[in-house]
């Protein structure tokens, strides 16, 4: 434990048990939401059964997302009977901290930084064209030539952390923010401040995923046990029934 004070949470599965130490100075509001599902003191209302429920969120549920050597995910709502609690969550994160503010998103050779993880110019266009344009307010074709030296200027300028920005991201100053790293539990979300119970835990180290996943929690013993999980590739559009179960989460201290 880094800190005793720390909320130390027994995950236990199919395969064995995990230990995570909480990071409540880190990212307080996101994990008090983490013990309140684990703990059961999230209230859900059932339109059929028409009645308030506070499951122990976690309990019964599966590792639904496997991809070998990088994340095991698990607590979807889409997998939950009474689906996500609401409202979802702010990003708990500082970019500065990270350092993103200090990274460009092109390299001086003109390459793109591989921080980003963007694999062909396709994919370069959406992640950072796209946002770009609308930055500049740059919304038909016909407009491309005219702020042709304002993209160039901007594009030679732009960080990680403001592209992010462009994208929804909205940073926090006032929290101390880790990397993504083996070991590493963190929120899985579908875009800015959308944080809800879903979770992964990092088999390796995943700076690429910094800045756009609020950091929860560390791995403190069974990082064993998450590789064994993590030794087979779940698809998580499709049940399987071979994937690891989550019996319970529970805080120890």
């Amino acid at each position: 434990m880094e800190d005793q004070a720390n909320p130390l949470m027994l995950m236990t599965t199919s395969q064995g048990s995990i230990y995570v130490e909480l990071l409540a100075n880190e990212a307080p509001d996101n994990v008090a939401r983490f013990i309140e599902l684990a703990e059961g003191q999230v209230e859900f209302f059932d339109e059929v059964a028409n009645a308030t429920f506070t499951p122990r969120y976690y309990d019964g549920m599966r590792f639904h997302r496997v991809l070998p050597d990088f994340v095991i995910q698990g607590g979807s709502p889409s997998y939950h009977p009474l689906g996500a609690p609401e409202p979802m969550l702010a990003d708990e994160i500082n970019a500065i901290a990270l350092g993103l503010d200090r990274l460009p998103v092109l390299n001086e050779d003109g390459s793109i930084n591989p921080m980003l993880n963007v694999g062909n110019q396709e994919e370069f266009a959406q992640r950072v064209l796209e946002p770009l344009y609308r930055e500049l307010g740059v919304e038909i074709v016909s407009e491309l030539d005219s702020a042709e030296d304002d993209i160039v200027t901007n594009l030679r300028g732009l960080t990680v952390m403001r592209l992010y920005e462009y994208e929804g991201y909205a940073y926090r100053s006032d929290l101390q923010t880790r990397g993504i790293s083996r070991g590493t539990v963190a929120l899985a979300n579908d875009g800015p401040n959308r944080n809800g119970p879903e979770f992964f835990i990092a088999l390796r180290n995943a700076d690429w995923l910094n800045g756009r996943h609020t950091v929860i929690g560390r791995v403190v013993e069974g990082m064993d046990i998450a590789d064994r999980i993590g030794g087979m590739a779940i698809d998580p559009t499709a049940f399987n029934p071979q994937s690891s179960v989550i019996y319970s989460i529970r805080r120890l201290n």
